[in-house]
C-alpha cells in the first residue's frame, strides 16, 4: 500500500516549533482536489449549489475576498464573482413557526433585525437572510 507523509510545522508565541506528522494512505479522505478554473465573468449563478460538504443558497465567501457563486448544480470548477443582481431573493410567501409571511419579518430576530427566508418552508430548511 502507497502512502505519504507529511510534517505540518506550528510555531508558538516564544518561537518553539511543534511538528506533527500525518500519514495519508490510498484510503484516506484527508486530501480532497478540486479543480478551479478562472472566472466565468458572464455566467450566471446557480442556487443552491453544492460545495464540498455544504449546500449554499446564496454567494458564498469561502477562501476568496469576495463572495461567489458556483454556474453548477455541484460545483465542477466553474464559478464567477458576484454582483448585486447575483445574491439569492427572498422567497414569498415563506412559512416560520405557525405563520405565513408575504414580506420580510423581525420576528424571532433578537435584535429586531428584519429577515426572510430563501426557501417556502423555513421550519424544515432554516435557510435565510438579513433583508436590506
Amino acid at each position: 500500500m502507497d502512502s505519504l507523509m507529511l510534517l505540518f510545522v506550528e510555531t508558538t508565541r516564544n518561537s518553539s516549533a511543534c511538528i506533527f506528522p500525518v500519514i495519508l494512505n490510498e484510503l484516506s479522505s484527508t486530501v480532497e482536489t478540486i479543480t478551479h478554473f478562472p472566472e466565468v465573468k458572464d455566467g450566471e449563478c446557480v442556487f443552491p449549489f453544492h460545495y464540498k460538504n455544504g449546500t449554499y443558497y446564496d454567494c458564498i465567501k469561502s477562501k476568496a475576498r469576495h463572495k461567489w457563486c458556483s454556474l453548477n448544480k455541484t460545483y465542477a470548477g466553474y464559478w464567477k464573482f458576484c454582483s448585486a443582481e447575483d445574491f439569492a431573493n427572498c422567497v414569498f410567501p415563506f412559512w416560520y413557526r405557525r405563520l405565513i409571511y408575504w414580506e420580510c419579518t423581525d420576528d424571532g430576530e433578537a435584535f429586531g433585525k428584519k429577515w426572510c427566508s430563501l426557501t417556502k418552508n423555513f421550519n424544515k430548511d432554516q435557510i435565510w437572510k438579513y433583508c436590506e
